[in-house]
This record gives C-alpha cells, sequence and structure tokens, in this order.
C-alpha cells in the first residue's frame, strides 16, 4: 500500500536549518524506505529529504515552517520521526 502523507512543523531552534540539523534530517529520512520531501513552503518547490545537499539549500530560518510529504509503505512512521525530531530541536538544545 502506498501512502501519499503530509505534515508541517515550525523550526523553534536558534540557528534554523543549518549544517548539523541538515545532516541529522537526512539521516532520519533515511532510515525509511519511503520517498520523503522537504520545502519551506506548502506549494513547494519540494526537495529529497535524503540529500544532504539538497537540504542545505533550503536554509530554513528560526520560525519558519517546514512541510514534509512523504510516500510508500512506512511513510507514516518517516513523517512522525521527522516532526518528533524537528520538535525536539534537532537534539541540540
Amino acid at each position: 500500500m502506498t501512502l501519499d502523507l503530509k505534515a508541517s512543523v515550525r523550526l523553534t531552534n536558534e540557528v534554523g536549518l543549518h549544517a548539523r540539523p541538515s545532516v541529522k534530517l537526512t539521516q532520519s529520512a533515511k532510515r525509511f524506505r519511503a520517498r520523503v520531501e522537504v520545502a519551506t513552503a506548502a506549494d513547494g518547490p519540494w526537495v529529497d529529504a535524503k540529500s544532504p545537499v539538497k537540504i542545505m539549500r533550503v536554509k530554513a530560518l528560526k520560525g519558519e515552517t517546514l512541510h514534509f510529504r512523504a510516500s510508500g509503505t512506512d511513510a507514516s512512521q518517516a513523517l512522525d520521526a521527522l516532526v518528533d525530531l524537528v520538535q525536539r530541536k534537532f537534539g541540540e538544545e
């Protein structure tokens, strides 16, 4: 079964989506088989959440909202993990 799911979460860590959080986000996304994408606007542009280079280009700041979309058998679990990671401020604070 393929699911197409979306989730959004506000960046609350002080430095936003800089180098370390970008790496943590891609590492988390890679744990899942689902295709996972991220954007700073609900309508995109979307980038592959498993690509460190593409995530580094997002450059989202504190207060911005990250939008995730995922499809695949474990899409729901992938979104839950990524939203949790952002809500925990990437474990940095």
